[in-house]
């Protein structure tokens, strides 16, 4: 690893271990960064994608590209996560992360991804609400470091993922 890889790998493992809940944390505090993690699983971001149906017929080409750019950030997080092979935050770091983890691998995070995805199609179809969606899928994103099981590099990641995986369709 280069030192600048290096330098920036510690400063996010040292970020994580001074904002990360740990299982003393309130049970409230923990239970409201679950609830709002699950947002960017599956079920949730492929529903949250398929909410546009509920509107007009209009709506169906929103769905649509929603459902595509979910697919395909996801896509380009599982390639880059196979590949970089980055592991989760190790007991040495934390407590024990506070919810069950997907998979080994913490970059990108595909939460994080998942999120932002839907929030920019969402706020294609409801541009009113861009900004609340746009913060919802940050904290959805901030979450998976709070509960111990992505790094915060891991998260921006994620989420510039989506970013830029919505650029050539949203178009």
């Amino acid at each position: 690893m280069s030192p600048w890889l290096s330098r920036l790998d510690a400063r996010d493992r040292a970020l994580l271990v001074r904002i990360a809940l740990t299982p003393s944390a309130g049970r409230s505090l923990q239970r409201f960064w679950v609830v709002l993690t699950h947002l960017g699983g599956a079920r949730a971001s492929i529903g949250l994608a398929l909410l546009p149906l509920l509107w007009s017929k209009g709506s169906l080409m929103v769905a649509c590209r929603t459902l595509f750019v979910l697919g395909l950030s996801h896509l380009v997080v599982q390639l880059v996560k196979r590949s970089v092979g980055r592991p989760r935050p190790s007991a040495a770091e934390m407590s024990g992360p506070l919810v069950l983890i997907p998979d080994q691998f913490s970059f990108p995070s595909g939460h994080a991804c998942a999120a932002m995805a839907v929030a920019v199609g969402l706020a294609q179809l409801l541009p009113a609400l861009a900004v609340p969606l746009f913060v919802l899928a940050i904290l959805v994103g901030f979450s998976r470091v709070m509960l111990g099981v992505h790094y915060p590099g891991d998260v921006i990641m994620g989420q510039a993922i989506a970013l830029l995986s919505a650029l050539p369709i949203l178009r």
